[in-house]
């Protein structure tokens, strides 16, 4: 497959499976990453990456937030949400720090975190490694946040769920441009 045909082919996939992805694959991951757009050098991005025992303390962050949110949670509802990282070999947490610039304003830099984390994405494909980006909720918590670490002008971008695919993955939608695209 070419790359532009492997690019082509990227999807999102939900089911998950060990292993997780090596110390070297998540390096180069990061490498693309570091490759986004990036307006006057400012790296607004920042990555924590989850996996083994520590995703089980990313499940508790994620109950504390949402206990946080919503102190009356059923156990069942909690006890899904503290399962919600262990879909998954490895969680990569994205988010973007914010600073004040007058050449880039904040859209930009939002912007720039999220090609970066694209980039992460399209590598893990490359690697055929699936992936999915996901958000919900969680990742608009300030608790959480806080939870993890976050400074106050940090906000999450996303979490990227990483590992083997497993089952069938469904084929890539066809979409049509004209729907998307006007030529002028």
């Amino acid at each position: 497959m070419t790359p532009l045909e492997t690019l082509l082919s990227r999807k999102s996939h939900n089911k998950l499976i060990s292993p997780a992805p090596s110390k070297n694959q998540v390096e180069i991951m990061m490498q693309a990453a570091l490759r986004a757009p990036d307006h006057a050098q400012l790296k607004p991005w920042r990555y924590q990456v989850f996996t083994g025992s520590s995703l089980i303390q990313l499940g508790e962050h994620f109950v504390a937030a949402s206990l946080f949110a919503n102190p009356a949670l059923a156990a069942d509802k909690i006890e899904k949400i503290r399962n919600k990282p262990l879909r998954a070999p490895m969680v990569i947490v994205a988010s973007v720090n914010l600073v004040e610039h007058q050449k880039v304003p904040q859209v930009e830099q939002i912007l720039s975190a999220g090609a970066s984390t694209q980039n992460l994405i399209m590598a893990a494909h490359f690697m055929r490694i699936g992936a999915i980006w996901r958000t919900g909720d969680l990742a608009f918590s300030r608790k959480l946040m806080d939870e993890l670490g976050l400074m106050k002008n940090e906000s999450i971008v996303g979490f990227i769920y990483l590992g083997q695919e497993e089952g069938t993955k469904k084929p890539v939608p066809l979409v049509e441009q004209t729907d998307f695209v006007e030529w002028r």
